[in-house]
């Protein structure tokens, strides 16, 4: 079974610092406390967490392989660049391994039915992927925007099984396909388990999910001593909620030699409105129940937000990064559209390997790190996804580019 461990910096009430919490209507009270019960027995319990390992590899294909991008490194000087590939990971993204594994915790709870939200419909397909395995019924709330820039993944969830509900509110993105998950969930609580898919909302979501998806880091950590001797020197990662850069960091945390970076979305430009990026230009706020760092206009409103990256296009992220922040623990930097899609050109044709858009804003930040490191340094990245989803998009944009 894999090795997790248990560091973790939160009370009993969920709170990383100063951010967590649980800041929802009275109706879910009960319904989370239920969730914080059930997950604590569950994590304890080595049958669920056998069964829970079962899954990992025979269904999503664990473990997922460290990778030595050999022309990437050659290409850019300095260290070496190593990829975890959760992009080889069974419907295409590290989005399965929490998927798994709250649908065990639906079964053990008795719910019969799962509920979603989704972005970049990675974390949809899981889900619907996941409900199909254990026989659940589910549904996925997606933003019409993000339905146009993602019909693949949208097919993909219909033909397993579920029900994609359209979101037609606000910008019709990740932040709106919450907001009707939420409440849908306050309406069906009693035999629906919402499957969030980041480490974001209220407790015990975010310690639920990083647990579910530490076994990048665990993984990572142990195949960097089989392959290299040593740890890592940098881990880098892509932040949108923050699930894939929790469960690359959280087992390497407490290892001090390791410098960790997250990548949010720097979009078209800083200002307001044209990026992601709460970690770096945000204040702590409350968003979908728990206090963290959050975009905001000056009433103090959610602001918009912009990504070319379905997936990292939300205005919140989870409160352990914000903890992370505020510590210094993990630097906190942005990656423009323009270079995302320059990183992802790079790796498709250095590596072979065409990443998601996600992903693709930590290749740009390691092919910048990497010069500036000597030759017996590594850096390495987490490619949280693979880009089939991304391909008709970034088709679009580079005709844009030319002038097409």
């Amino acid at each position: 079974m894999n090795d997790f461990t248990d560091n973790i910096p939160t009370t009993s009430e969920g709170y990383y610092g100063d951010y967590g919490g649980a800041f929802v209507p009275e109706t879910l009270i009960a319904a989370l406390e239920q969730l914080s019960h059930e997950f604590d027995a569950a994590w304890a319990d080595d049958d669920f967490r056998a069964e829970f390992d079962r899954c990992l590899r025979e269904i999503a294909g664990r473990p997922s392989e460290l990778y030595f991008a050999g022309r990437l490194t050659e290409q850019f000087g300095g260290a070496k660049i190593y990829l975890k590939r959760e992009d080889m990971n069974h419907t295409g993204a590290h989005k399965i391994n929490n998927t798994l594994g709250q649908a065990l915790l639906a079964k053990r709870m008795g719910k019969r039915r799962v509920i979603a939200e989704t972005g970049a419909g990675q974390h949809g397909v899981a889900t619907a992927t996941a409900a199909a395995v254990f026989g659940l019924e589910c549904e996925v709330y997606m933003g019409t925007e993000d339905i146009r820039r993602q019909a693949l993944n949208v097919f993909r969830m219909k033909l397993l099984g579920a029900k994609v509900v359209p979101v037609e509110s606000g910008q019709r993105t990740l932040k709106d396909a919450t907001n009707e998950a939420m409440r849908d969930w306050m309406g069906s609580v009693e035999h629906t388990h919402y499957i969030l898919g980041s480490v974001c909302g209220p407790h015990p979501f975010p310690l639920m999910v990083r647990q579910f998806q530490r076994c990048i880091g665990t993984e990572a950590r142990s195949q960097m001593l089989e392959v290299e001797g040593r740890l890592p020197d940098v881990v880098v990662a892509c932040v949108g909620g923050g699930s894939n850069a929790a469960g690359i960091f959280v087992p390497m945390i407490e290892d001090k030699s390791v410098a960790m970076v997250g990548v949010e979305a720097g979009g078209r430009s800083l200002d307001l409105g044209d990026h992601a990026a709460p970690l770096c230009l945000g204040d702590p706020g409350i968003l979908h129940g728990s206090h963290s760092y959050v975009l905001q206009d000056a009433d103090g409103q959610t602001a918009q937000v912009h990504s070319v990256s379905a997936g990292l296009d939300y205005p919140g992220v989870g409160p352990e990064h914000s903890y992370w922040r505020d510590t210094g623990r993990v630097r906190y930097t942005t990656c423009s559209d323009d270079e995302a899609i320059d990183a992802l050109m790079t790796l498709c044709r250095s590596e072979g390997i065409i990443p998601a858009l996600e992903s693709s804003h930590a290749v740009a930040e390691a092919i910048k790190i990497a010069p500036t490191l000597k030759a017996d340094q590594i850096v390495l990245v987490n490619l949280s996804g693979r880009g089939d989803k991304d391909c008709n998009e970034i088709q679009e944009i580079l005709a844009r580019r030319e002038g097409k």
